[in-house]
């Protein structure tokens, strides 16, 4: 018998401009986990997700399109936050 997992993903990885494939889904869902615990260099998200430099750069230019996360400016390395913009959690209680 096969069974299917309910995955759950991050409110805000879904994005309205681009197809939400599952991968991407993933791998956004790993990316805002993070950054929700605070500002954080791309390296610094690539060494906690294990997903690659690009990949990780990719995501966070299309989550910075649809405003979700943005890039701090100043000196190098960038740190990317939240903006607090998109769907917020559900809280079960």
């Amino acid at each position: 018998m096969i069974t299917m997992h309910k995955i759950s993903y991050h409110p805000n990885a879904y994005l309205s401009r681009k197809r939400n494939v599952r991968l991407g889904l993933v791998a956004r869902t790993k990316i805002l986990q993070i950054i929700e615990n605070g500002e954080l260099a791309i390296k610094d998200i690539e060494q906690q997700t294990a997903l690659k430099y690009a990949v990780i750069l990719y995501h966070l230019r299309l989550l910075e399109q649809e405003k979700i996360v943005t890039r701090k400016a100043g000196k190098r390395p960038y740190l990317w936050t939240l903006t607090g913009a998109g769907q917020k959690r559900l809280v079960e209680g």
